[in-house]
């Protein structure tokens, strides 16, 4: 419960009719959850605009309304709030209904098209393992502590990411680490909190079904950086020409990483095997057990943020070297076989790229890459040749399948990719939708010491088909499907 004038604070005001003096019960932006004593906040949707509902949470008895456009005609009772964006409002109410609680941990947010889930869940663990109460909000789920809270979106709303806050807050959290979608950046869902730090880790082709134009997915990266306070840090990867310009306006203290670029934090990697990476860190060469280039990167923005954050070098450093990878991230699934079985969320061309260049690495010529990949329905079209283009350049045999087709017709998407395949790779490249014979098949077409790549879904345990989530895991049917063919 709270005062409407003190949850108003900080929120850009247009114009106010009615007492801001009213005792507030409960902030909504779903009329179906408003009771008696509540703040409806009307925010305009990308599929319902909740103008459509005010009248309706009046009914169920909302004494305030937040919009963004006045009713011709309003009850005498019932407080109403004119604001410019009913969604930053929305952020910025929701942060002072829970008392703030982003104030009183060290948040840490990252952005980025990839290795976001990797950092956050990594230094979830690396600072639990520092001895601390830690918070996670992520892709794969959120957690206080050791405590596994399921995650809906990459960002929660802002009612329910304040809210978990100041749970995590009443559970003695002293740290957050959080995924920060774009978005989230543009809807407003982060307005309010208060960052401890930033960090920002590469930038690629992704949701331009959403922002548009690169241009705008750039902008909507940099939204967190802007809002960033002078007492926060802005850590970003300095090998990604889009770095600096995060930085660009930021009152934080501005750093980066890199393994090439001249830099605050840099990384050189000695040796890049399947069981492992080697870094150069602060002269000190230390082994991890993540695989891959774009790992390096990963572990060198997390140490640089511990850093930052005020650990000591030598305890991070060792701490890091003992985790593993995300679920889902470049994860080895094991098998029966001496076949190398990998499952990766890679779901834009540069995080296929990167998983497949890796591969590519430990490769001795003799084997084969067999890649299982497809592209999600309702998302960004214009990725789908692309994709299909860079696995069948760099896979022996491809596989184009189903990912998660959604609302889209799955064979229609698999044409979409099939126009990215250069005539001379016509050969190599099967189109199998059903996902599960996909993988199937790659296992049936393997022989020992191949690799095969199923990309795209990782961590996720459906497939959305229709509004529906259906139970789909590749890890397991990957697993499954090979030692049952080394047992025949």
């Amino acid at each position: 419960m709270a005062i409407l004038r003190d949850i108003l604070y900080k929120v850009s005001l247009i114009s106010v009719s009615g007492n801001t003096d009213l005792e507030i019960h409960n902030v909504q932006f779903d009329s179906r959850k408003v009771e008696p004593n509540s703040l409806f906040v009307a925010v305009v949707g990308t599929q319902v605009d909740g103008h459509q509902f005010i009248n309706s949470a009046v009914e169920k008895g909302a004494t305030a309304i937040v919009c963004e456009k006045l009713p011709k005609q309003f009850p005498d009772n019932v407080t109403f709030i004119e604001v410019a964006d009913s969604g930053t409002a929305l952020g910025r109410i929701a942060s002072n209904f829970y008392g703030n609680p982003s104030s009183k941990l060290k948040l840490v947010g990252v952005t980025g098209t990839n290795g976001k889930t990797t950092t956050v869940v990594l230094m979830h663990q690396l600072f639990g393992k520092l001895g601390y109460n830690v918070g996670l909000i992520s892709t794969v789920n959120n957690y206080i502590n050791e405590e596994v809270l399921p995650a809906t979106h990459t960002t929660p709303d802002a009612l329910t990411l304040n809210k978990l806050l100041a749970e995590m807050l009443e559970r003695s959290c002293t740290h957050c680490f959080m995924e920060v979608s774009s978005h989230a950046l543009v809807q407003g869902r982060v307005a309010g909190l208060d960052f401890t730090g930033a960090i920002f880790t590469n930038i690629s082709h992704d949701h331009l079904d959403y922002h548009k134009t690169f241009d705008e997915y750039i902008k909507a990266k940099k939204l967190l950086f802007d809002g960033l306070s002078s007492s926060s840090f802005a850590l970003v990867n300095a090998d990604d020409k889009r770095g600096l310009v995060m930085l660009q306006n930021t009152k934080a203290t501005k750093k980066t990483f890199a393994l090439r670029t001249l830099c605050d934090f840099k990384a050189k990697i000695l040796s890049n095997t399947l069981q492992g990476l080697e870094l150069e860190i602060d002269h000190q060469n230390v082994w991890f057990k993540l695989i891959g280039a774009f790992n390096a990167y990963n572990l060198i923005g997390i140490y640089a943020a511990a850093v930052l954050l005020g650990e000591n070098s030598e305890d991070v450093l060792t701490c890091l070297s003992e985790l593993s990878t995300a679920p889902g991230r470049f994860e080895l699934v094991n098998t029966r076989t001496n076949i190398a079985a990998i499952v990766d969320y890679a779901h834009t061309p540069d995080a296929l790229e990167n998983v497949l260049s890796t591969i590519k690495e430990f490769r001795t010529g003799n084997e084969k890459v067999i890649t299982v990949v497809g592209c999600g329905g309702n998302r960004d079209k214009e990725k789908r040749p692309i994709m299909a283009n860079i696995a069948t350049k760099y896979s022996d045999k491809v596989i184009l399948t189903s990912d998660n087709p959604r609302d889209e017709d799955p064979d229609t998407i698999i044409k979409d990719m099939q126009q990215g395949v250069a005539p001379s790779n016509f050969k190599k490249t099967l189109a199998i939708t059903d996902r599960k014979e996909a993988i199937k098949t790659a296992c049936s077409l393997a022989d020992n010491h191949d690799i095969i790549l199923v990309a795209g879904k990782g961590h996720e345990t459906y497939q959305e088909i229709k509004g529906v989530r259906n139970p789909f895991d590749d890890k397991k049917i990957l697993g499954e499907t090979l030692d049952m063919l080394n047992e025949s």
